[in-house]
């Protein structure tokens, strides 16, 4: 087994993630804090998760948000 300790995000899924992220702040939130057209503009899981396998630099705004998003403070 590869484990990589120095890596916040081994093991989370592009769709779990972005699911977490949807559940916390809303597409309308993330639309403001990340301004793509898949958040701004008939989002969708769906849509959003191709536009990010095909944008790295999407990709990495999406992960960094996550990485420092406080998920415990909203529950």
């Amino acid at each position: 087994m590869n484990e990589q300790p120095n890596n916040p995000l081994h093991g989370i899924t592009l769709e779990n993630l972005l699911n977490k992220l949807v559940d916390h702040y809303g597409f309308e939130e993330l639309g403001r804090q990340i301004d793509i057209r898949c958040f701004n503009w008939e989002p969708s899981i769906k849509s959003s998760l191709k536009f990010l396998r095909k944008n790295q630099w999407a990709r990495t705004k999406v992960e960094d948000l996550y990485i420092c998003t406080d998920f415990e403070e909203a529950e």
